[in-house]
């Protein structure tokens, strides 16, 4: 039986510089610096870091002028679209727009005035610049708070769309959406209410999500129900800590849905009596080596204990190990080639990946790229 595909949500397009969001286009993945951005070394050093590991667009806090001020010296320094992240104070926004960003996030609740607000339009109007609407159940209007009874899903709907009347009234319209919350099921009611309202691309998160894998589970949950709906066109995994590990997890729900992914999307059975090998120990290295690795090319790895379902799952795989007693088989696109003691396992397996990697870039090298705007 053939699975239906992901239906997308019909949106329009927002170019942030030369990375689409909506329209159809692949989900973009998204990550935030956790830097002081007047730290223009730290902050560079660290999108740098994200942007190896796949980041496509990176946001930073723009606390203050001279933050907004350092905005453009770091764009000068890194390749990916730089977002700036205003609240309370608009003019941070009209700086950061002279400096050069890329996208501005506005969030409706701490900047009400609408004069505030259309002077910021108007500035990204001029120069090209789309903002996103950035609602936090965290920081709704109090007026909403009050009449919705809480940060419900139709507050934070009704405060999207409350900006949006001032973003439209100006014949503005290359606006990104986001409504997150920490309560999963909220962010997900109120994403699912958006969509029936307009056609902007929306940007998906859990926010304040926390740390380890409660965080990880929160944000597969809202993100991963989202996009199986075929709701999302950007997203951030918001973790606590280094925010590299957001851009794996991002690509990680990806991958599980079939809808994108970056690299190798490891899976492994959960290990049981029948397993002669120490599994464990060489999907825990293997996961180690293969990422220091830094390949791009999607490959699917799979670590299989035994011979019940080994074989199939390597069949399925780009590329498979399947344990026996104290050896393993080594299968490359459904093909065995060869057995291996366990000792030697990681060695091998990382060579097969390697090779694929190295036969998969060459093959995309005489293809050119999908270009432009």
């Amino acid at each position: 039986m053939k699975l239906r595909e992901i239906q997308r949500r019909r949106t329009r397009t927002v170019w942030v510089r030369d990375v689409p969001i909506g329209g159809g286009h692949p989900v973009v993945v998204q990550s935030m610096t956790t830097t002081d951005t007047r730290d223009v070394e730290a902050t560079v050093a660290q999108i740098r870091r994200l942007e190896e590991a796949g980041c496509e667009l990176v946001r930073v806090a723009v606390l203050n002028l001279d933050a907004a001020r350092a905005l453009g010296e770091i764009k000068r320094r890194i390749s990916i679209p730089l977002v700036a992240d205003i609240h309370f104070d608009h003019r941070l926004a009209l700086e950061a727009i002279k400096q050069g960003v890329d996208k501005v996030r506005l969030n409706p609740g701490n900047i009400t005035k609408p004069e505030k607000v259309k002077a910021v339009v108007r500035a990204a109007q001029d120069a090209g610049v789309p903002i996103r609407v950035g609602v936090n159940s965290g920081s709704l209007p109090k007026d909403l708070l009050v009449k919705h009874e809480g940060p419900s899903p139709e507050a934070m709907v009704e405060a999207a769309l409350r900006e949006l009347d001032i973003l439209e009234s100006l014949n503005f319209r290359n606006t990104v959406i986001s409504l997150k919350s920490t309560d999963v099921r909220v962010m997900i009611e109120a994403y699912r209410l958006m969509a029936k309202h307009v056609d902007y691309p929306f940007h998906l998160g859990v926010t304040e999500a926390g740390p380890g894998e409660a965080a990880i589970v929160k944000s597969a949950i809202g993100i991963g129900t989202l996009l199986e709906e075929g709701i999302g066109d950007t997203l951030r995994v918001s973790l606590t800590g280094d925010p590299v590990r957001e851009v794996r997890v991002a690509y990680d729900i990806l991958g599980a849905l079939g809808l994108r992914w970056r690299g190798v999307q490891l899976s492994a059975c959960p290990t049981c009596g029948r397993i002669g090998i120490d599994l464990e120990r060489l999907v825990r290295e293997a996961q180690e080596r293969l990422q220091a690795l830094g390949v791009e090319t999607p490959l699917k790895v799979a670590l299989i204990g035994c011979v019940v379902n080994g074989l199939g799952e390597a069949a399925h795989a780009d590329v498979g190990l399947v344990g026996y007693s104290k050896e393993v088989a080594l299968y490359k696109r459904g093909r065995l080639v060869k057995r291996v003691p366990e000792a030697e396992a990681v060695d091998a397996l990382v060579e097969l990946v390697r090779e694929l990697d190295r036969e998969e870039a060459s093959r995309a090298s005489s293809a050119a790229p999908a270009s432009g705007r």
